[in-house]
Formats: C-alpha cells, sequence, structure tokens
C-alpha cells in the first residue's frame, strides 16, 4: 500500500493519480475506515501540485511539509514564556515575532527560478476554477492552444 500511496503521489498525470487514490482509498474502506476516510477527504488537495503542473525539485520541495512545520515550532519556541495572553493582537504579534526568527534560517526554495511558472499556473486555475461553464471550454481551448 505504502509503495503505491507514494507511486501515485510522484505521478505526473492528475488524472491517473486522483484515480490511483481513489482506488486505495475503496481498497482501505474495509480494513482501514478511518485511513480511507483521511485520505478521501484530502484527496484532491494532496495532487494540488501535480494538477498545477508542478514537477521535478520544486515538487518535492513543496509537496513536503517540514518546512512549515519547522517554522510552528520555531513560533512556539518563541512564544512560549508568554504566561498570560491579552488579546488576539497580543498573539499575531508574537506569531509574527516568531515567523521572522524562522525566516532567518530558512533556504533558498530548490528550483526556485520556476516559482514564475507556479505562479501562472494558480492564475490559470484560478481563472478557469472561477469562469462559467461555457467560458470553461473557452479558456481550455486557449491554454491548450
Amino acid at each position: 500500500m505504502k509503495t503505491r500511496l507514494r507511486r501515485v503521489w510522484v505521478s505526473d498525470n492528475y488524472a491517473l493519480a486522483l484515480d490511483g487514490l481513489r482506488t486505495l482509498a475503496g481498497e482501505l474502506e474495509r480494513s482501514h475506515p478511518g485511513a480511507a476516510a483521511s485520505l478521501t477527504e484530502g484527496m484532491e488537495e494532496t495532487l494540488t501540485l501535480t494538477r498545477l503542473g508542478v514537477r521535478g525539485r520544486l515538487k518535492k520541495t513543496l509537496a513536503s511539509t517540514n518546512p512549515i512545520e519547522s517554522m510552528i515550532e520555531i513560533i512556539r519556541r518563541t512564544s512560549r514564556n508568554v504566561k498570560r495572553w491579552q488579546s488576539g493582537d497580543m498573539c499575531l504579534r508574537w506569531t509574527a515575532a516568531g515567523m521572522l526568527e524562522a525566516e532567518q534560517q530558512f533556504r533558498r526554495v530548490a528550483s526556485y527560478s520556476d516559482l514564475a511558472k507556479l505562479a501562472l499556473a494558480v492564475e490559470r486555475d484560478l481563472t478557469i476554477e472561477h469562469a462559467p461553464a461555457t467560458t470553461r471550454e473557452e479558456t481550455d481551448t486557449l491554454i491548450n492552444a
């Protein structure tokens, strides 16, 4: 199962990857219903990079939760000595301070030169997603031309 799941996530074909996840969720439904429900719940979100056409090192970097988990841990460490939270603004200030501290430890994103392509793919995806049904076909034609 683990190998098949990893194979699905590294696929560059969104439709095949989505189909593979649906198949895995169906197989897990009987033996591990919680895992199947979890997989089904976030199925399309886990394939966002694939749907947008992100590949290579940039996909590998963005698919990892390590950077965000590291930032959250630094925010916790920065704000752990606060004993009495007075307001939501205070919470936001300490979170921002923690993020600034974490920023100093960030490294350059692998394949950062492809971020412009990612931005264009996100804009294209949002345009298609929010366009009326008749316009979607026209947009798809223009994009694929």
